[in-house]
């Protein structure tokens, strides 16, 4: 939870009940679970498409801030955004990844984007928005020559400028032999390696210097670790008020949606990928979550049990502090050989091992 924590945000006793699935196809096996913790609301979303296309697997985690509203967003549009993009059809996922993150900023404002949220949001609002989907018409269905899947619509909320929530963003797409990793905010993916954990997405936080840099430079500052001493996170989706400066783009705005993209050929020396919130990594680091799941798997076999005992093992034992955060971890585990007989040696662009 990336905003200050006041009094009142945690429950008297932790909300355990998680939120569990699991799949697998020919190439891999997922499993994921959430909790809600102590906390007294529970903002994470997450999506898992094993077949986002016939090639392609998408896993992704989003931690919301200040609401549920973004990270329902994202888990509810994100992929689908990547899916559509001309990039990805031509076969280039890293840009489609990249403008789809940046998408979802632009789709949440307006009358449309005002509309979608409610309907996520809290039931009183669901009635409200549903009348004004009724009165409110789309405006045109065509935009840049191309059919446009999100047509504004006119209505009192189409100066919105979209939520002052936010939430952290941390895609993985695999197809084939390649991962493509997408991240925006401090959720994190990591790959097991022969037993070595590497952090596949770098962690934005307002101290680092580029973060800071452009923080500075679109007219925030960095106070206790913070922008604009209040959010600790330098990338987010959402978080409309710190991206407000007309006279520069999006990628450079106080807060931006922008990712980093790593891509990975795979290997079989390649054994699993964990994307998870900050809920996790705040208690366990990188290489302790690779062992406690290597442990895990020599008699675990279903993946989302390995998940629930990595969230109970971060669980607080009273409320403050770590471990009292929402928790949601996805586990990805590769099925072998992953390249029919073929042996990669190169490296991965990978971020920092053992952290």
């Amino acid at each position: 939870m990336p905003y200050r924590v006041e009094m009142g945000v945690y429950l008297s006793t932790p909300k355990t009940e998680k939120a569990s699935e699991d799949g697998e196809n020919d190439k891999l096996r997922y499993g994921l679970s959430s909790m809600q913790g102590w906390r007294s609301t529970m903002e994470d979303a997450h999506a898992a498409h094993l077949d986002l296309d016939t090639s392609t697997s998408f896993f992704g985690v989003y931690d919301g801030h200040g609401g549920k509203v973004v990270s329902k967003f994202c888990a509810k549009y994100l992929h689908q955004q990547v899916l559509k993009h001309e990039a990805y059809l031509a076969g280039d996922l890293g840009t489609s990844l990249q403008k789809s993150f940046l998408r979802m900023d632009e789709m949440m404002c307006g009358q449309r984007g005002w509309r979608e949220l409610a309907i996520l949001g809290d039931k009183m609002n669901k009635v409200g928005s549903m009348i004004e989907g009724l009165i409110w018409s789309p405006r045109g269905g065509e935009a840049n020559g191309h059919v446009n899947d999100w047509p504004s619509e006119e209505g009192p909320h189409s100066d919105f400028h979209g939520p002052t929530s936010g939430s952290t963003a941390c895609v993985a797409i695999i197809r084939n032999n390649q991962l493509f990793v997408a991240n925006a905010g401090d959720s994190r993916c990591v790959i097991s390696r022969k037993g070595q954990a590497y952090n596949l997405s770098r962690d934005h936080k307002p101290d680092l210097e580029a973060e800071k840099d452009r923080i500075v430079k679109a007219g925030g500052f960095v106070q206790y670790g913070r922008v604009n001493g209040s959010l600790n996170l330098a990338r987010a989706i959402g978080d409309m008020e710190l991206k407000q400066n007309k006279s520069l783009p999006a990628e450079k705005q106080i807060v931006t949606a922008n990712p980093d993209v790593n891509t990975v050929e795979l290997c079989d020396d390649d054994e699993f990928l964990v994307i998870a919130c900050d809920g996790i990594w705040d208690c366990m680091s990188s290489q302790q979550v690779v062992d406690y799941v290597q442990r895990q798997l020599n008699a675990e076999t279903k993946l989302s049990v390995v998940c629930e005992r990595v969230l109970d093992r971060c669980l607080a034992p009273s409320a403050g502090g770590e471990g009292c955060d929402n928790m949601t971890m996805i586990l990805v585990q590769f099925k072998k050989p992953l390249n029919s007989g073929v042996s990669y040696n190169e490296q991965p662009v990978l971020l920092s091992p053992r952290v």
